[in-house]
């Protein structure tokens, strides 16, 4: 199955504690159907000291959002679904929305 979301694409969060906050995809984990957004879904870790960071402590990272929870945002600012169109031999991402296509 083609990928509806992709890394770099803008998003907006549609459920949990970030719900209408907007970010860039940083990473796309698609055996586990997760995305990571940029500075969104944010959680704690308690990090043991190494050589690469001596200090350790307590780090802010972002976690994985299941793709379910999160919506490409159009060019009009709203969340749409994606769907696909074959434009002479190339096969594109598409706004159900507007029905413009998605770069990327």
């Amino acid at each position: 199955m083609a990928a509806k979301i992709k890394k770099g694409d803008r998003v907006v969060i549609l459920a949990g504690k970030d719900k209408g906050r907007q970010g860039n995809v940083l990473k796309v984990l698609p055996k586990e159907d997760r995305v990571v957004v940029e500075g969104l879904n944010m959680v704690q870790r308690h990090t043991r000291p190494t050589q690469s960071d001596p200090q350790g402590g307590i780090k802010n990272k972002e976690a994985a959002l299941h793709v379910s929870n999160v919506a490409i945002v159009d060019s009009k600012g709203k969340p749409t679904r994606v769907g696909f169109r074959v434009e002479g031999d190339k096969k594109v991402r598409v706004a159900k929305t507007t029905g413009e296509v998605i770069n990327g």
